[in-house]
């Protein structure tokens, strides 16, 4: 038995135990030193507050909701410079005649007259497929996407609109209809459905051009299929307002 600190089971015991004091050693370490981390990050405040990380929706209302005040801003100055332009600055009539022509082409100028308004609106919650030999929808044949509004703002100057607006901004040859998900953003803007399109021009000659075209008619069999929303209604006055937000182009340049 005095020999039982020569066997292999002491040894062995010995050997075991070591490595795992030093392992346990270095958690606590470790975790000291991410406390201390975490301590001087956070300077005594809340890390881990809901208030500190945004999430991208907000952040994207946020955004939306100060392009909105600037474009305010820009209207408010440019009525300014108008009403300056307006005063005696040596031109001839048949100039300020053909700069309001342009400034009516551009679409800055409001514009009045009949109209059709277009509202196209996601399915219901829990929507199944309405009718025989269609199969369950998926999640993207139930929301309004890019394609769609596209479309409707196509057909509607294929149809001879005088000019159009997208929820409450008037189009010009620059607008860019996009979405992300079943969110329009709209010059800097965001917006959630129903979306609601409304163009100035001959009732009759928009509607046939709405009925005419190959991809509403398509979106039309997802309407009876899945119960996506689509509403045409007649106006006998609207005025479009003018576009107010900046005219400018911005486009890359190269390094030199």
């Amino acid at each position: 038995m005095s020999n039982s600190a020569d066997s292999p089971t002491g040894p062995a015991r010995r050997v075991s135990w070591r490595p795992v004091r030093l392992l346990t050693a270095a958690v606590f370490a470790l975790a000291g030193l991410i406390f201390v981390t975490s301590f001087n990050t956070s300077k005594g405040t809340n890390i881990r507050t809901d208030d500190s990380l945004l999430k991208l929706s907000d952040l994207i209302r946020e955004r939306s909701g100060n392009n909105a005040a600037l474009e305010e801003s820009a209207g408010s100055v440019r009525e300014d410079v108008d009403a300056l332009a307006e005063r005696d600055d040596g031109s001839t009539k048949a100039e300020d005649a053909k700069l309001r022509a342009l400034q009516r082409d551009a679409g800055t100028e409001p514009l009045a007259g009949k109209a059709v308004t277009v509202t196209l609106n996601d399915a219901p919650p829990n929507a199944t497929a309405r009718i025989p030999n269609v199969p369950e929808p998926q999640p993207n044949d139930l929301v309004i996407h890019q394609q769609d509004l596209q479309a409707v703002v196509n057909a509607l100057w294929e149809g001879g609109a005088k000019g159009i607006r997208v929820m409450d901004q008037r189009l010009i040859s620059t607008s860019a209809v996009r979405c992300v998900g079943n969110t329009l953003i709209l010059q800097g803007r965001v917006y959630s459905p129903p979306y609601k399109v409304t163009a100035v021009g001959d009732p009759a000659d928009l509607k046939r051009a709405l009925t005419a075209s190959p991809a509403i008619q398509n979106y039309q069999l997802y309407v009876d299929a899945y119960g996506l929303g689509w509403k045409v209604d007649d106006h006998e006055a609207v005025t479009l307002p003018g576009y107010s937000g900046t005219v400018d182009l911005h486009y890359a340049k190269p390094v030199r």
